[in-house]
């Protein structure tokens, strides 16, 4: 079953309550979805290691019932 673009965001929201979150269904078969997620919680982080927390907030999730997940990260502009 695919995963809903609510609960995507609710589970990085979980994981980084300070994060803006915005998910965008790519292909409108809920398995194909963008991500972008700005938080001051990524600031001093590698881009890499920005995506790694956003992946540990999915739980597990990607690549079973997220299949795929474009994403963007960053921190909030002054």
């Amino acid at each position: 079953m695919p995963m809903d673009a609510h609960d995507i965001e609710a589970m990085i929201k979980a994981a980084i309550p300070d994060a803006e979150v915005t998910i965008r269904d790519l292909a409108g078969d809920g398995d194909h979805y963008a991500a972008t997620v700005i938080s001051e919680s990524f600031r001093g982080k590698s881009r890499v290691q920005q995506h790694q927390i956003v992946y540990r907030s999915l739980q597990g999730q990607m690549g079973g019932v997220l299949h795929a997940l474009a994403l963007q990260t960053g921190v909030p502009s002054a």
